[in-house]
């Protein structure tokens, strides 16, 4: 069955936290320490920072599996070209059936009804799985970089970047 996608809004935001906390604790222990988890869910998926995030114009959505939640994806418009992939998550058990594929789909999709021609994302360069998965969608690392993000964290990450088209 393919997925559904419905715009979230600040009453998903319990649910858009739970589905974080669960993807995360699940997919990231091999990247990133526990403390780093922690640090990140709670400074990424506070309820106020969703709810900025929304009120903000940043687009959320929670993709749906029969109707039940298995993932969601935000997108930040930059320019009238450039669109940020921000987050995109699938519940681990979900993954590897082509899912994160119509994600990724659904993403440039809503970044082109904007009239953006680039989409951008940020992966850690240890996410192999997720690295893979874009590599076969057409991303391509155009940079990389090493963030402070507070309490003795940094995010290692390498930029990729895909064009888009309108067909």
């Amino acid at each position: 069955m393919p997925l559904a996608f419905r715009p979230a809004s600040a009453a998903d935001i319990p649910l858009l936290r739970s589905l974080a906390d669960r993807i995360w604790r699940a997919s990231y222990p091999a990247m990133i320490t526990l403390d780093q988890i922690e640090y990140m869910l709670d400074w990424m998926y506070s309820a106020e920072k969703i709810a900025e995030e929304l009120a903000h114009g940043v687009h959320w959505e929670i993709a749906l599996l029969e109707d039940d939640p298995a993932g969601f994806l935000s997108l930040t418009y930059h320019s009238a070209i450039l669109a940020e992939l921000n987050k995109l998550y699938l519940l681990p058990e979900l993954q590897g059936r082509g899912l994160g594929q119509a994600m990724l789909a659904r993403a440039g999709q809503c970044a082109v009804a904007r009239g953006c021609t680039e989409l951008r994302l940020r992966v850690n360069k240890r996410n192999l799985r997720a690295l893979r998965s874009y590599d076969r969608a057409g991303f391509r690392i155009v940079d990389n970089v090493v963030a402070d993000i507070g309490g003795g964290y940094v995010m290692d990450d390498y930029i990729l970047s895909r064009p888009l088209s309108a067909s």
